[in-house]
C-alpha cells in the first residue's frame, strides 16, 4: 500500500539532505524561426517533366467522430498550396503508384556537359579526392548565402516538381533548412563512409514516413545543383557539377541503403488515443492504441504526427516499457509557438487518430552489463527514465541500484513524483530525489547537474539523461568530472528530440 504522499515527500529529503545552494536562472528557450519568404522564380524557367503520383491521403477514424479538419486552414500565411490541396483531406497513408525508373523522372534543367554513369545522371563512381577538395571549396563560397541558396533550392523544387509539395509540411520554415543544411553536411563527410552512414541512414529511415521514395532522389538532386551553379559564383564550372554529381549519388545511395534497411517494418503505425489525463495545465499524459503490434525498447522514443498539423512531426519519448496490452504512453508538455504540442494537450480527445514513427534511440539499458544506474530527468524527460525504470523492475535489478534525480523549476512541475515514489517503495534498490532549482519546499535545491555533481563521485554507474537540451549538455559535463565515462553516458540529445 502507497504511503501518503506528506511521507513520501518526508522520506525523499530524507535520503539526500538537502545543501543550501543559489538558485540557478532558467535556460530561456530560443525564439521560433521565423519564416522565410521563397524568392519568385520566372515561369519561363519551368521545364516539363513525367509527375510522380501524389500521396493518396485517407486516414482512419471512428465512425462516431466527425471529421478532422487541419488547422492550416485558419492559417493563411502558411505555405500551402491552397484548399484543393491534400492537407484539406486531412492524412493518411501515402501511396506512390508511379513506376517510372529514375531517369525516366530527370527535370529538364539538368544540365548536357557530364556524362551519365547512373540512373538520374548522378555518378556512380566514388568522388575523388580532387572532388572533395572542390566541393569544400563551393561550400566555403555557399555558406554566406546558404539561406538564400535554400530558399531558391525548394522554390526550384516546387516549380518543376508541384507534385513533391505534399511530401513537405504547410509551413516550410523549420524544414527548409533542416533538409538542404543536412544535405551540405553530408557532403563535408564524404571522405568518411563510416560518419556518413552514421548520419544518412538514419535520415533515409526517417524520410519514409514523409512518402519519399528512391525515385524522389533524382529531381532533389538536379535542384540541389541548379541552386548551388547559381550561388557558387565563379566557384562552379563543370569539374564542380561534375565532383557534385559524384557526391550526391553517393548521399542518395547512402540515404537508400538506410531506407531499404527497415523496408519490411512499417513505414508508419496509426494509434488511436484511449486515454487522456490533464496532469498541469501544460502537460497532459497520452495514452496510444496502435493498430499492430508496435516493438521497441524502454528509452526509445518515436516521432508523432497529429491530423490537424499534416507533415509535422514531433519527437517524443516512450513513456512505459512494452506492455502485454501493447498500449503506449506519452507524456506531452504544451510549448510557445508548438503546434503538435499543443494539438496534444489542448484539443486531442479519446477516439483520434495519430500516426507515430519506427522506435529510434539508443537510451536503452545493457541488461548484461554491470554497474549502477545513474537517471537524470527534467520536466516531462522523466518520461523515458520511468520506461527504462520499469524495464529493470520487469527484468529484475539483480545487485544494481537505480538512482532517479527528476528535476524542475517549481514543486507542481514534478507531475510524475508521486508514481515514481510509488515505484520507490516496491523497488527497494530504487531512490527517488526530486530537484528544485525555484520555489523550493520539497527535495534538493539547485540544477539538475548541480545536485548531481554535488553528490558524486559517480563512477562505476552509468548515466541516462532527458530532458531540455541546455539541461542535458551541462549534465554531461558535470559527469564526467564526477568519474563517469564517456561512453557511459547515454542521450538523445543528437535525435532532435524538440518538442513543438
Amino acid at each position: 500500500m502507497s504511503a501518503p504522499p506528506a511521507r513520501e515527500s518526508v522520506t525523499v529529503v530524507e535520503v539526500l539532505p538537502t545543501l543550501a545552494a543559489p538558485p540557478a536562472p532558467p535556460v530561456p528557450s530560443p525564439p521560433p524561426p521565423a519564416p522565410i519568404a521563397l524568392p519568385a522564380v520566372p515561369p519561363a524557367e519551368a521545364a516539363s517533366a513525367p509527375a510522380l503520383a501524389a500521396p493518396v491521403l485517407v486516414y482512419p477514424r471512428r465512425p462516431d467522430r466527425p471529421p478532422i479538419e487541419p488547422m492550416i486552414t485558419h492559417a493563411p500565411h502558411l505555405n500551402w498550396a491552397g484548399p484543393g490541396d491534400h492537407w484539406s483531406r486531412a492524412w493518411g497513408t501515402p501511396g506512390l503508384a508511379a513506376t517510372e525508373s529514375a531517369t525516366a523522372l530527370m527535370p529538364a534543367l539538368r544540365t548536357a556537359s557530364v556524362p551519365m554513369q547512373s540512373p538520374g545522371g548522378f555518378l556512380a563512381d566514388p568522388p575523388t579526392p580532387r572532388d572533395l577538395d572542390l566541393v569544400r571549396s563551393s561550400l566555403a563560397t555557399l555558406e554566406p548565402v546558404a539561406e538564400r541558396a535554400t530558399a531558391h533550392f525548394y522554390a526550384l523544387l516546387f516549380l518543376h516538381h508541384p507534385e513533391l509539395r505534399s511530401l513537405f509540411p504547410a509551413a516550410m520554415d523549420v524544414q527548409r533548412d533542416r533538409l538542404f543544411r543536412a544535405l551540405l553536411a553530408a557532403a563535408r563527410r564524404a571522405d568518411d563512409p563510416a560518419a556518413l552512414t552514421r548520419q544518412l541512414h538514419p535520415l533515409g529511415r526517417s524520410h519514409r514516413r514523409y512518402g519519399v521514395a528512391a525515385a524522389h532522389y533524382p529531381p532533389f538532386g538536379e535542384c540541389l545543383l541548379a541552386a548551388l551553379s547559381r550561388y557558387c559564383g565563379h566557384r562552379w564550372d563543370a569539374e564542380t557539377e561534375t565532383a557534385w554529381r559524384r557526391v550526391y549519388g553517393l548521399i542518395s545511395r547512402t540515404m537508400a541503403e538506410g531506407a531499404e534497411e527497415v523496408a519490411a517494418t512499417p513505414s508508419w503505425w496509426h494509434g488511436e488515443i484511449v486515454g487522456h489525463e490533464q496532469r498541469t495545465r501544460e502537460i497532459a499524459v497520452v495514452t496510444v492504441r496502435p493498430d499492430q503490434p508496435y516493438p521497441y525498447l524502454a528509452g526509445q522514443y518515436t516521432a508523432v504526427e497529429t491530423p490537424w498539423w499534416p507533415r509535422v512531426w514531433r519527437h517524443y519519448s516512450l513513456a512505459c516499457a512494452p506492455r502485454s496490452d501493447g498500449l503506449l504512453t506519452f507524456h506531452v508538455k504544451a510549448v510557445p509557438a508548438g503546434w503538435v504540442s499543443n494539438a496534444l494537450v489542448r484539443r486531442a480527445r479519446p477516439g483520434d487518430v495519430l500516426r507515430l514513427g519506427p522506435p529510434e534511440g539508443s537510451m536503452v539499458v545493457d541488461h548484461q552489463s554491470d554497474g549502477s544506474l545513474l537517471c537524470l530527468g527534467g520536466g516531462t524527460g522523466i518520461a523515458p527514465i520511468r520506461a527504462l525504470v520499469e524495464e529493470v523492475a520487469e527484468r529484475g535489478a539483480g545487485d544494481r541500484e537505480v538512482k532517479v534525480f527528476y528535476g524542475a523549476r517549481r514543486n507542481e512541475e514534478l507531475y510524475e513524483l508521486q508514481a515514481m515514489l510509488r515505484l520507490s517503495q516496491r523497488h527497494p534498490w530504487l531512490s527517488v530525489h526530486p530537484v528544485i532549482s525555484d520555489q523550493r519546499t520539497l527535495g534538493l535545491a539547485g540544477t539538475l547537474p548541480d545536485v548531481v555533481q554535488r553528490y558524486g563521485p559517480w563512477d562505476g554507474h552509468h548515466a541516462y539523461l532527458s530532458g531540455p537540451p541546455a539541461m542535458v549538455r551541462r549534465s554531461v559535463d558535470a559527469l564526467l568530472r564526477s568519474g563517469v565515462p564517456g561512453e557511459h553516458i547515454r542521450h538523445d540529445l543528437g535525435g532532435s528530440l524538440a518538442a513543438g
